[in-house]
């Protein structure tokens, strides 16, 4: 794809209190904002007691999620990248949820892990105003996690999501919105629980300031400047004087702070509670504020993929070194899986940008499970891929990458592709298939290099064809063909060659 000077992007963050979308162009290597959308949606306080989202909750967002797609109809989908965040997660019903919300929006919506969360906020940050000099702490407090990122210019040294926000911390302790003394204590040790695993950690790793980011530390921010009690950030006395009004207050609807919306009253107090429990955690006395943000993240890591900057590439590569796999072999069985997809790509109707990216990335690291045990290796790399934090990649992603992992070799397990959804899962099975063959056909390990194999396909067909004699040459590949050929058949995989 060429970029053009004046493309437009956008990124939606459907985050657990409010929902974003911001739009730029992408004019002589910067951008350009040029629209912010902003909707207080509350998804987490939607969420009951079984973690399922009620049908008012899931209609409110459903409604804000067709005027965004209105807004961004224009746009190229491929220049368009939409997440969500903690709540999201979290639901029981999130994925009859999404099936909804992607017809909604007329986009795609991928769920990322806490970890991703971290990184893509502290990329806003750090894109917002970049600093190579100084160890900045970043801390976002959002509707139902908190993340916390210690960095320098673009680099990460320490992040950690964290199960505490302004809205499943205020359903906690404020349900009937009473403001007293006592439950803001008690909000401020759950935050001080929740750091107790990382604050050692933080302290060592160390940090030159302290910076907040989004809706939360932004109003807190506007409220005390307003206010007259600091002049610039948030300092600890600022927020200790807050705490003291809002107690006297005694109720979140009778708060009245020039700067403080009637949306965002109901999860005020709370996250003013956990952002005292950080200070005093970490020891902060002041806080400066970012205007970037998870979705400016969103945008940088969106231009870097149009660029070839994909972070995605090179967690492949960390994942490849970290479990020792066979670089020389991984190569072979992609080198030979591009050439059976190019192939076979317009009549399975797979992609180049999404499919093809998928199915190298699945042979870089089909091996990885081999760092546990021979032994059902494929499995422990299913394990692997699904559980671990990888940069770059959505929950969606991820599955489909594992699913690729578990399906490359012995009995062809179709019923794992069930949790791939509905759109993809055609795709990723033929994907799997593709890797498979190319699996087999390097199953000897040797640096020999194969002959031209063309192969056609179909539905429920596969035909591969050799130059004459060659399986007659190499008995064990036939035989290993043999074998995969009674696997497909039971998928309804008819798999032929000569």
């Amino acid at each position: 794809m060429t970029l053009q000077t004046d493309e437009s992007y956008a990124a939606i963050d459907l985050g657990s209190n409010s929902f974003h979308m911001i739009v730029a162009n992408y004019v002589d290597g910067r951008l350009q904002i040029i629209d912010r959308i902003k909707e207080m949606v509350r998804l987490a306080s939607g969420l009951n007691e079984n973690y399922d989202l009620s049908d008012e909750s899931m209609q409110l967002a459903l409604a804000c999620l067709q005027r965004f797609g209105e807004r961004v109809k224009e746009i190229p989908q491929a220049n368009i990248r939409a997440v969500g965040t903690n709540t999201l997660r979290q639901a029981r019903n999130g994925e009859f949820f999404l099936s909804l919300a992607d017809a909604a929006l007329g986009h795609p919506i991928e769920i990322i892990a806490g970890q991703e969360e971290a990184r893509l906020i502290y990329q806003g940050v750090a894109h917002t105003a970049y600093d190579e000099v100084n160890k900045r702490l970043v801390i976002d407090i959002g509707g139902g996690s908190t993340e916390l990122i210690i960095g320098r210019g673009y680099e990460i040294y320490s992040m950690d999501s964290l199960y505490m926000g302004c809205v499943n911390m205020g359903k906690r302790f404020f349900d009937d919105g009473k403001i007293k003394a006592k439950r803001i204590s008690k909000t401020v040790l759950y935050a001080r629980q929740e750091l107790e695993s990382i604050e050692a950690a933080y302290k060592k790793t160390g940090w030159d300031f302290a910076l907040g980011s989004s809706g939360t530390i932004t109003t807190i921010r506007d409220v005390v400047q307003t206010r007259g009690w600091c002049e610039s950030g948030i300092t600890v006395t600022a927020l200790s004087k807050l705490i003291d009004e809002l107690v006297a207050v005694g109720d979140s609807k009778a708060i009245e702070f020039e700067g403080l919306s009637e949306h965002r009253k109901p999860v005020f107090v709370s996250g003013v509670a956990v952002l005292f429990g950080i200070f005093e955690a970490l020891g902060l006395e002041k806080i400066n504020v970012s205007d970037g943000a998870l979705r400016e993240g969103l945008l940088h890591d969106l231009i870097g993929r149009v660029h070839n900057e994909d972070i995605r590439d090179k967690t492949i590569l960390d994942v490849s070194n970290r479990y020792g796999v066979d670089t020389e072999q991984a190569n072979r069985v992609k080198e030979t899986a591009e050439n059976l997809f190019r192939q076979v790509s317009s009549d399975w109707k797979l992609s180049e940008k999404e499919d093809l990216k998928l199915l190298l990335w699945g042979a870089q690291i089909h091996e990885i499970g081999l760092s546990i045990a021979h032994a059902q290796y494929h499995r422990h790399g299913d394990y692997l891929v699904t559980y671990s934090d990888l940069a770059g990649f959505s929950r969606q992603e991820q599955i489909k990458l594992a699913k690729l992992v578990r399906g490359h070799r012995r009995k062809f397990p179709l019923e794992e592709f069930e949790s791939v959804s509905g759109n993809s899962r055609l795709s990723v099975i033929r994907l799997s298939i593709l890797l498979r063959l190319a699996a087999v056909l390097h199953r000897s390990r040797s640096n020999n290099t194969l002959p031209e194999i063309q192969i056609r396909a179909n539905a429920h067909k596969i035909n591969l064809l050799f130059p004459a004699e060659w399986l007659f040459n190499h008995p064990l590949t036939l035989a290993d063909l043999k074998t995969e050929q009674n696997y497909l058949q039971a998928a309804d995989i008819k798999l032929t060659f000569q």
